[in-house]
């Protein structure tokens, strides 16, 4: 057999591999027969490729199920024992560092707070190795053992020669390469993206935006984000509308700290509202320090008529009149509204965000969406970079090289 050939069939049976890996793991459980069909491949080659996969610990029988007339199909599902991986959320007011297994099963998680925005990269990457030491020890895990680390940032990642460069503006990040600052401490496969897009595809494979073809996942914190999420399985998605905070809604509008004027982001974001309700005259000022606490308290003063009832409902129809840019630019059929302003504020204001979002929507656009919370709580964006060595695994159907 030549050399080629050799490579041919070793790449065909890395796709198989991936592709039955990836059925199995997103179905939850499935039967050979299964497997050939929506697969296509030989039942001879699913046989090979399962063989394979269980020898290697990923996948094992786990019951079985009726067939037609037949005796019970073995079915299969992914061994959550096989591995361990840990997602990272960068985020304007916190690092949280999680671990999880590799079905996405929170084992343990710690959370540093972070008193300013403008926090130098050194102290997040001490933070980042702190985390991960620490959530390892907890469940008793060799951090060198791990699958892959996955870190979500506020910002843009771009491709170098030699790695990866973050781009942060809310951090005043320019350039930054964390990925250096982590090669000692971070000894397996390291994987950094934005923080919008890890907190989409933890809502798509695992939250809110399951079952939808074409949904949009809104981050909303201190800044506004959100990824686009496309296909008929879900199962990937892109940051294309990741700066959806620096459109503009009003032109000439509030200055943003982008250095434009008008930003949804200068509307929706925490501070922006929060800024809203301490010009407003007659309301009592806010006791609670921190950002995430004082918008909180803000929260709970809105339960009833008042000067914070005011702004959450000013906040719910900027917030609409952005998602309805949303549905008239990229006709979605569904939009989650997830990270901790949402949790905090999203169930007061999501009747009133519906009601803005389709006045200011196309009809016939308006009438295939759902606009619904997210479910995945305030881990979400963890747990989100945490399928980023998952990913990568699924990709290849084999275990990444260590760094």
């Amino acid at each position: 057999m030549t050399l080629a050939m050799r490579h041919t069939t070793r790449d065909l049976r890395r796709r198989n591999r991936a592709a039955l890996l990836s059925l199995i793991y997103h179905q939850g459980a499935a039967s050979r027969v299964e497997l050939v069909r929506a697969s296509r491949l030989s039942s001879g080659s699913v046989s090979n490729v399962v063989g394979d996969l269980v020898n290697d610990g990923m996948i094992a029988e786990v019951g079985s199920e009726d067939s037609d007339g037949g005796r019970p199909r073995a079915l299969l599902r992914v061994r959550p024992e096989f591995g361990k991986v840990v997602g990272v959320d960068i985020g304007e007011t916190h690092v949280q560092v999680g671990l999880f297994d590799w079905t996405l099963r929170r084992i343990a998680t710690t959370t540093f707070g972070i008193a300013e925005t403008s926090l130098e990269p050194e102290a997040v990457a001490w933070m980042v190795s702190a985390g991960i030491a620490k959530v390892s020890a907890e469940a008793g895990v060799d951090p060198g053992s791990l699958l892959g680390v996955g870190v979500g940032v506020p910002g843009a990642v771009q491709p170098t020669g030699t790695g990866t460069a973050v781009h942060a503006p809310t951090l005043r990040w320019s350039g930054v390469r964390l990925d250096k600052m982590l090669e000692e401490s971070v000894t397996v496969p390291l994987y950094i993206d934005n923080c919008a897009r890890t907190l989409g595809q933890a809502e798509m494979w695992r939250g809110a935006g399951r079952g939808a073809s074409r949904s949009v996942v809104a981050l909303l914190g201190v800044g506004i984000g959100a990824a686009l999420a496309t296909g008929p399985d879900s199962r990937e998605s892109t940051s294309s509308t990741s700066e959806w905070g620096h459109t503009v809604i009003m032109a000439g509008g509030a200055p943003c700290r982008c250095g434009s004027r008008g930003c949804l982001e200068a509307y929706v974001g925490a501070e922006a509202v929060l800024s809203r309700y301490a010009a407003l005259a007659g309301g009592e000022p806010i006791e609670a320090v921190g950002t995430e606490a004082r918008l909180a308290e803000l929260a709970a003063r809105a339960a009833g008529p008042g000067p914070a009832a005011s702004v959450l409902e000013t906040t719910a129809e900027y917030l609409g009149i952005g998602i309805a840019n949303l549905v008239n630019l990229l006709s979605p059929d569904r939009v989650v509204l997830a990270g901790w302003v949402a949790e905090v504020i999203g169930p007061q204001i999501l009747p009133a965000v519906r009601a803005a979002a389709r006045r200011h929507s196309l009809p016939y656009l308006y009438d295939q969406l759902q606009i619904q919370l997210g479910e995945l709580g305030t881990d979400a964006v963890a747990l989100g970079a945490a399928t980023l060595p998952v990913v990568q695994i699924l990709s290849t159907g084999e275990l990444p090289q260590s760094r």
